[in-house]
């Protein structure tokens, strides 16, 4: 069975969705990430309060994450 931190790192190169605690939401391409949750997205965007805004290139801290999975399986 994988651990969490597994399924997430099956899921490089793939969209990811990634809630943070201010309600915002983030999905984009993720790139790579580390035991702390820190992950590097590309093609990012937000949407926050039913608005959606183009990031581009982010990094995510990752004690602002409550939820991350992948988009698609």
């Amino acid at each position: 069975m994988d651990r969490p931190i597994d399924v997430l790192n099956n899921a490089k190169g793939k969209r990811i969705l990634v809630r943070l605690k201010n309600n915002s939401q983030i999905s984009g391409v993720l790139m790579a990430l580390d035991l702390h949750l820190n992950m590097w997205l590309d093609d990012a965007q937000e949407t926050k309060d039913g608005e959606t805004t183009k990031l581009g290139t982010v990094l995510i801290r990752g004690d602002t994450i409550v939820m991350a999975s992948p988009a698609e399986q």
